[in-house]
Parts: structure tokens; sequence; C-alpha cells
């Protein structure tokens, strides 16, 4: 693994999400968190792939300029964006539960797709890279739904479910990037980290 001269860090995540965190720290990476608030509304009119790529360039816009003003170590920035959508409409984070019951039911027994853009600004460069993964859900049953819901997993998530946890229960099949839809496209990811000398094997 490479790590940067002179620091214990090897570059910033600009992400509160704890799923991201654990896959980066799985292989070994050193990285500090920054925290950054964004408007991440949907233009009119702006495709699910061009939205959730904007939406990790501006986060990594955003915070490279929170290390700037706070005078924080210049590092590189890491930033990703997840969005799921069916039939060309995104799904966000559920406001409610009664919107993560209708996002449930649209998903059930069909195919979605999971888009997760990956951005890295160092300097003045800034590059992205886009994960696709179909995810495709067996029939949920009204039970099952409400039960899901009442756990309190779907509160947080794009599209009202987590792969990598109960939500699992209803992937019947899954085409891409398994990584891309917890959050973080470790491959994509890898590929953008080693432009800065960063690698973890």
């Amino acid at each position: 693994m490479n790590r940067m001269p002179g620091s214990s860090s090897q570059f910033y995540l600009a992400s509160s999400s704890p799923r991201r965190r654990e896959l980066l720290e799985g292989v070994g990476l050193v990285f500090r968190v920054v925290e950054v608030d964004i408007d991440e509304s949907s233009g009119s009119g702006e495709k699910p792939a061009d939205f959730v790529i904007r939406m990790a360039r501006e986060k990594a816009c955003r915070a490279a300029a929170v290390i700037n003003h706070e005078t924080l170590q210049d590092l590189p920035v890491l930033a990703a964006d997840t969005c799921v959508t069916i039939r060309n409409r995104i799904l966000g984070k559920p406001r409610d539960v009664d919107q993560a019951r209708s996002m449930l039911r649209d998903l059930s027994g069909s195919t979605h797709q999971v888009l997760t853009a990956v951005a890295l600004k160092h300097e003045d460069s800034l590059w992205q890279k886009l994960s696709r993964t179909q995810v495709t859900f067996e029939v949920i049953s009204p039970g099952e739904v409400d039960a899901y819901c009442a756990c309190g997993e779907p509160n947080d998530k794009a599209g009202a479910y987590a792969i990598q946890g109960l939500g699992s229960a209803f992937v019947k099949r899954i085409e891409g990037s398994y990584t891309g839809v917890v959050g973080l496209p470790m491959f994509e990811t890898r590929c953008l980290l080693k432009k800065i000398g960063v690698d973890w094997l």
C-alpha cells in the first residue's frame, strides 16, 4: 500500500456515510472525514446519471473549500453519491415511513438501477467515475414491507433499502458492483485513488 509522504492520512472523505467509511477502512486506507451539506435536489429534466455525477463533484468541491477555509491539511478529497432509479425516476431517501412503503412497493418484483458516482479532487484536477448496477427484487408481500419499515433500516437509505442489511432478503439478483449498491464502488474508487499514488494492493 502506498502512503502519502509525511502524512498519516492519505485523503479526505467527504461523506458522513458509515458504510463508505467501513469499505475504505476494510482495505486498510487511512483518511479523514469532512462532512458537507449541499442541496441534493435534482434539476428539472436532469437525468439520473448526470444528477449523481453532479452531486459527487459538488461534494468534493465543497469539502475542498471547507478544508481551505479552515486551513486543514491539504490532501485530496474523495466524494461519492448514490441514487436508486426505476423507470427513469430517482428514488432518494424516504421522507417518512409512508414514502418508504411506496418505494418498496415500486421496487417489488422488478429490476431497478443503482448509480453511484465517485469524484476525486486534487489541486486543480477533478476526476469522476460512474458505477451502474442492475438490482432485481423478488415480489415483496405487504407484511414484509411493513415489517421491514418497522425495523427502521429504510429511513436513511436511497430507495428505502440496504443491500448490506436486512434488505438483502429482497434481492434476487444483481448485475454489476455490489459495493456500488452499498454506496462506494471499490473498483472505480481504486482507479481514481491510483491517480494520486494511493492503492491498497
